[in-house]
Parts: structure tokens; sequence; C-alpha cells
């Protein structure tokens, strides 16, 4: 499908949604990196939220443009800098080596759950500082947040009737009094008290980390787990150079799969792309998935490759909406992929691999694993 929307051309229609759509790179990119032509504020999503009214109240970094988005984007950029994550790196790497050193006391599991699941769930709420009662709500939440971006279909209908207590939940754990004084939210109040965003804008930033800073980064790990299984050259050279590949292996994994594969933007004026006339006002979807696989961007881009160069990969944005996390995600994956190099031989599946369907993301529900050990 992703082929058939790259030929068809630089911007395409689709009627069944009415909304035009585009799958190349370069209009990809370009859009990504237009905040002033190509709006978030009106929701990243199939609704518009000038006409349509959100689920929630929308996220001040990914649903919002400056100048409203400018001061929750520094705050957060500072706090999750990879400057500040240092402070992190040996506690993730020793987390990391216990939980494989518990996995693979078996050499046959679920690599979505064992692993994928259970490192983020583990390191991140807790460098956020939200209780260790409730984590169970985090996957739940955060993938009916993607599945709400539309279109409305049996996955929104399916995750509805939790809506309530696991939003509820989810803002429990974003007010100060909820949160240790030493994590990612006890330092966004702290931004909030030095003014340099509101009291009232903090608990939507920390909000913002539980909402996108979890299933993202599972099925990211996902992804690369289930490259090194199906791809057991690639493993060969990581477990070589660990320590220089570690995060390259991540970025081409999120190439690759793409964990998000859309988001919206909405037409500031009437937009001219490709000899195809937007007109102002009209949702505008960005296929980053196939972006990431377009050909003329990408030599051999259905193939996984270390060798590769992934860094223009558009699968964490571009732009100043670029993922705030996407550094956190790469630390968690580092953690586990240099883990697992100093046990694992190789991978292999171990059964049928399933897929967790979701609107906007590319997941796995089930990898079956088999590994061999080192010796």
């Amino acid at each position: 499908m992703h082929a058939a929307l790259r030929e068809a051309g630089p911007v395409v229609y689709l009627d069944r949604y009415d909304v035009y759509a585009m799958a190349r790179y370069a209009e990809v990119h370009a859009a990504l990196t237009d905040w002033q032509g190509f709006q978030s504020a009106a929701g990243v999503g199939l609704s518009n939220f000038r006409v349509e009214k959100p689920w929630r109240p929308p996220s001040l970094l990914l649903e919002a443009d400056p100048p409203l988005h400018d001061a929750p984007r520094v705050v957060l950029s500072k706090i999750l800098g990879p400057r500040a994550l240092r402070k992190l790196r040996a506690a993730w790497f020793a987390d990391a080596e216990d939980l494989v050193d518990k996995v693979l006391v078996q050499t046959e599991f679920d690599a979505v759950t064992a692993l994928a699941e259970a490192f983020p769930l583990r390191v991140f709420p807790d460098a956020v500082g939200i209780s260790k009662t409730g984590r169970e709500h985090l996957l739940p939440y955060g993938d009916h947040a993607f599945n709400a971006f539309g279109p409305v279909n049996d996955l929104v209908e399916k995750g509805a009737p939790r809506v309530a207590e696991l939003s509820a939940w989810v803002n429990s754990q974003c007010a100060r009094e909820a949160l240790t004084e030493d994590g990612f939210g006890a330092r966004i109040w702290a931004a909030a008290d030095h003014g340099d965003i509101t009291h009232e804008q903090a608990p939507l930033v920390v909000r913002s980390l539980l909402t996108a800073g979890v299933d993202t980064t599972v099925h990211g790990i996902a992804a690369l787990l289930y490259a090194f299984a199906t791809n057991p050259e690639q493993w060969l050279r990581l477990r070589e150079q660990p320590a220089t590949l570690a995060r390259v292996a991540f970025d081409e994994a999120v190439r690759w799969e793409s964990p998000v594969q859309t988001f919206f933007r909405t037409a500031t004026r009437e937009l001219e792309i490709g000899g195809v006339t937007i007109p102002e006002g009209r949702k505008i979807l960005m296929f980053l998935g196939a972006a990431n696989r377009d050909p003329r961007r990408w030599a051999d881009p259905d193939s996984f490759d270390l060798s590769r160069d992934p860094s223009g990969q558009v699968g964490f944005g571009m732009g100043i909406h670029q993922c705030a996390g996407q550094h956190v995600a790469r630390l968690e994956a580092e953690a586990l992929l240099t883990a697992l190099a100093a046990r694992v031989e190789r991978f292999e599946l171990a059964g049928p691999a399933r897929r967790h369907h979701n609107n906007t993301l590319r997941a796995w529900g089930s990898l079956p694993m088999r590994i061999h050990l080192i010796g």
C-alpha cells in the first residue's frame, strides 16, 4: 500500500476520509519541518480541533504550535536531554542486566512481554517518579490515545469503556503530590515554580510523558528484537561493536518498522505541493512509515542494515515537534541491547509472530523467541 501511495504522486487524495496525504520522504520531511504551513494545533489525528472537540485537553507538545508550544518544549528538552540522562545511564544498564539475567533462565519466551514491555515499564515510570501501583494502566491508556487519532472504528470502540478509568488514573499521577521528589515529573513542577511554564501547564506536560513515552518505546524495542531474530547477520555485527552500534540499531529499527506510522497536520493556508493545491483548513495525512522506506531517499529501503546511516528517518518526527523523548528511548534500547549482546549468541522466532493493531502505531502483540546463549 505504501509503495502504491508513493507511486501515485507527491500528494494523493483519500476520498474515504476526505483528506490529502503524502507518502514520499521529501514531502513528508518538508511538512514536518514547516509548522507555519502545516498546523499541529488543530490536532495530529483525523479530527479537526477547529470544528471538533478533542476527547481530552490537547497535548502542549504534540498538539500545539508556537508560541504555546515553546515554553513546555524548552522545559522538557532540558529534562530529557542527553546531558541530563547521563545520570540515569549506570542505573538503567544495571537494571537491564538484572532483567536479562532473569529472562534468560528460559531459552524460549515471548520477547514482547518479557523484554520489550518489561524494561520500559520498569525504568521509565521510575524516572518520571510515579507510583509503582497501577502501572498496568499505562499501556492500555497509551494504546487508546494513539487509536483515538482516528478513524473511529472497532479499535477505538474497544478502548472506549475504560477511557474514564484510565484517564483518571493517569491524571492523578501528574499531580505534584503523587510524584517522587527526584524524577522528571518533579522537575517539570519545579520549572513551573521558576516561572518557565505555568502551574496549569505542569500536569499536562507530565501527562505527555506518560501518554507518548511508553507504548512507542515498547514497540520500537519489539521491532528491534524482531529485526535481529530475522536478520541474524546483523545481530552478529552488533555483538562485535555494541558500544557503537546499539543506538544505530534502534534508529534503523525505527526507520525500518516505524512504530509511529502516521500523523496529521492541517493546512493554515492554501498550499501548493507537487502541482496539487491543498485548500486552507484541510487535513493532511503524513505516512511516516512510507517515507522511511522511500527508495528516493534510502538505498535498499526494505532491508534492516546496520551499515546504514538512519539519522534522517522521520519515525521520531522532525522539526520543532520532533519527539522530545527520543533520547530516553535510545538509552533504554541501548541498555537492553548491551545486556543481551553479552549473553545471547543469536535469536530466532520460536513460532508465528502476531501483530497488535492500532490506528497509528505499528506494533507486535507477540514474538515467541528462542535464544542461544554464548558459550
